[in-house]
């Protein structure tokens, strides 16, 4: 979302990020509530006040992961009744129904937190009062089509100019690199699994699981990475795989198989589940020659895909229709 904001900006539009809470990414929004210091029976009169005063100030309220200015959606009427535009974007698991995702993918795990019932009932208070809605790709579309009048696929948008390419040269032992968010659900204990078999079998590689670090210091060790392995559950491609390609690495990710084809046609990801992770690791490690060629491939899918100057018309699009 901050990425988006800057890009809006960059098009003359006025955008602010607000986040209620510091994160531990370290994201820097141009609004923060630092609401995890005010105590937790005055934090909803904090929301109020901010919510009383952007209502003065901004004519579209764009909403990530499912999330409003209150938990119970109570803001949404007070928004339509003045007049203001939204849209709602889903992320992952704010709508990942897992009766749903199992129907095609075995693999798949959900967060306990975000219950079926709990994601139902979001989805029906926001498409009460919300038009359109927005995901990144068709996995995402599955779960929310059926509640919006409108639901727009559009690649997230990436800051290539940050994220400079440093491909991957022959070595001898190349650099894997695993950065789960949620171990469980990007297949982690396979990935490890497989680096143990691979060690046993004398494969020569280093390896390394990125947990508890900030954005700058995951994409600073990103960008010494071979290989990067993203997840092998989902079956979709997320951030830390475009984060990967901008840099220039190869990526290894689930993509389900049904899902394929949606995807554009020079999408250079290296298919694996939890079943083929240690071949498909096996035989990219010793095939150094693809590393680089992949990494190109993915920074330029990149820069045909993902980029602000891509993708944002698509975003203001939207807007004009609200």
């Amino acid at each position: 979302m901050i990425t988006l904001s800057r890009a809006l900006r960059l098009k003359g539009i006025t955008s602010s990020v607000c986040h209620f809470y510091e994160n531990r990414y370290n994201f820097e929004s141009d609004v923060c509530l630092h609401l995890q210091n005010i105590p937790k029976h005055l934090r909803e009169k904090e929301i109020k006040k901010y919510l009383d005063k952007a209502i003065h100030e901004y004519d579209i309220f764009h909403f990530h992961f499912g999330g409003t200015f209150f938990s119970d959606k109570r803001d949404l009427e007070r928004l339509k009744r003045a007049g203001k535009k939204m849209v709602v974007h889903h992320h992952g698991s704010d709508v990942r129904m897992l009766s749903v995702a199992k129907e095609r993918n075995p693999y798949v795990r959900v967060k306990p937190e975000w219950t079926e019932g709990k994601i139902k009932k979001s989805l029906s208070k926001l498409s009460a009062y919300v038009d359109h809605a927005i995901v990144q790709d068709e996995e995402l579309k599955t779960y929310v089509k059926d509640y919006y009048n409108h639901t727009h696929v559009i690649p997230h948008i990436v800051d290539h100019n940050e994220l400079q390419p440093n491909y991957p040269p022959v070595k001898s032992t190349p650099l894997v690199l695993h950065a789960p968010t949620k171990r469980d659900l990007k297949g982690t204990e396979f990935v490890l699994s497989a680096v143990e078999k691979l060690k046993k079998e004398g494969i020569s590689f280093d390896f390394r699981l990125i947990e508890g670090m900030d954005h700058q210091e995951t994409m600073n060790l990103l960008s010494k990475a071979d290989i990067v392995i993203d997840q092998l559950r989902i079956g979709a491609s997320g951030y830390l795989s475009t984060e990967a390609m901008a840099l220039g690495k190869p990526v290894i990710c689930y993509i389900r198989e049904d899902l394929v084809d949606a995807y554009p046609k020079d999408f250079p990801i290296v298919n694996a589940h939890p079943n083929t992770i240690k071949s498909v690791l096996k035989k990219l490690i010793q095939n150094p020659a693809q590393w680089k060629e992949l990494g190109v491939k993915g920074r330029a899918y990149i820069k045909h895909h993902h980029i602000a100057a891509e993708v944002i018309d698509d975003y203001i699009d939207i807007y004009k229709q609200l």
